[in-house]
């Protein structure tokens, strides 16, 4: 038996390959390369000291996606591939919803053919929208959503709902990520964006580098304790951690579950800064830019679910997300490219 990881040559999905092995499973991965390249894939199954099964392969290829579960024992299916970038997505709708949704479809279609209906699937806190108070958590109605990626995540989200409903065989879980930031801890994989970093993260460890000369933070007049946003930052490591626990559960339950992943905390963009050049001992200029339309004061988790159902609970601290961002960015400048 294995599990399936789409999109696992990404940011969140290499990692969680590696925990997923470390954890006792076997798995079989595949991706597309938009967002990702090979090179993430090697490192992976160096640092996972175990090979598996590859295969690039897009989620809207029906065929390509049935011959992979001809060819495993596939019990359950992690999610990760799609389109994630706001930006973009505002000026690409149809592809978002044809890769996010449509795609999700299709994966959904032939899992179910093939007798397999266990599914983790990688959502959003976008879900949660403008108007609900932080901590936000899963009793709140989501919706309300300002942008296409986020509504991708929010339809796919009913999608998973009416097809448990539809079907009681049918396990779904829905994580609700907040901030993934940080890297393995060998420096060796981390997020390496195409073009100007959408997330601040990297934008920061970009600018520490010198790969890009300063960070623009988005208002300083927010009703925050310095002005500036605040936001639930998770070490990827944790989130992928999160990605077991979910397997596990979805395993020995049926039904659809929206469950956040987030620390609990929340943190500003210059609580972040201050942080990186803290723990790496660099500087970070940065300059006040106007605020960006649809961006929020506050925005935390209420992580408690996570803890009653998976038994999980993030681990790492703020310092170790920046170290371990530092560590990534300063051996592989140029990311994956390098």
């Amino acid at each position: 038996m294995a599990i399936l990881i789409t999109g696992g040559c990404g940011y969140i999905g290499s990692h969680t390959c590696i925990e997923m092995i470390k954890a006792g499973y076997d798995i079989v991965v595949i991706d597309n390369y938009y967002n990702s390249k090979p090179e993430a894939l090697k490192r992976t199954r160096e640092l996972a000291g175990k090979d598996f099964p590859f295969y690039e392969c897009d989620i809207r290829d029906a065929e390509g996606l049935k011959k992979i579960f001809a060819a495993h024992n596939i019990e359950a299916v992690i999610h990760f591939a799609g389109l994630k970038a706001v930006g973009e997505s505002v000026s690409k709708p149809l592809e978002y919803f044809d890769n996010n949704v449509g795609g999700t479809v299709t994966l959904c279609e032939v899992m179910r053919d093939c007798g397999c209906k266990r599914m983790i699937f990688s959502s959003s806190a976008t879900v949660y929208g403008m108007k609900n108070p932080s901590p936000l958590n899963e009793t709140m109605e989501i919706g309300g959503v300002t942008n296409p990626y986020g509504r991708t995540k929010w339809m796919v989200e009913q999608v998973l709902d009416d097809l448990c409903y539809s079907d009681p065989e049918w396990s779904a879980v829905k994580l609700r990520y907040f901030n993934p930031i940080g890297a393995h801890e060998s420096g060796r994989i981390g997020e390496d964006p195409n073009g100007i970093p959408n997330n601040l993260m990297p934008y920061v460890s970009q600018v520490a580098v010198g790969k890009l000369q300063q960070l623009a933070v988005f208002g300083d007049d927010y009703d925050t304790h310095d002005g500036t946003g605040v936001r639930d930052f998770i070490h990827v490591v944790d989130l992928a951690r999160g990605h077991v626990k979910a397997v596990a559960y979805a395993l020995a339950h049926t039904g659809c579950e929206a469950i956040n992943l987030g620390t609990g905390h929340g943190y500003s963009v210059l609580d972040l800064v201050k942080a990186f050049e803290k723990v790496n001992g660099v500087k970070v200029p940065y300059r006040i830019a106007p605020r960006r339309e649809g961006d929020i004061a506050v925005c935390y988790s209420d992580p408690s679910k996570a803890a009653k159902l998976l038994g999980w609970e993030a681990e790492l601290g703020l310092e170790d997300m920046c170290r371990d961002s530092w560590r990534w960015q300063s051996g592989n400048p140029k990311g994956y490219d390098a």
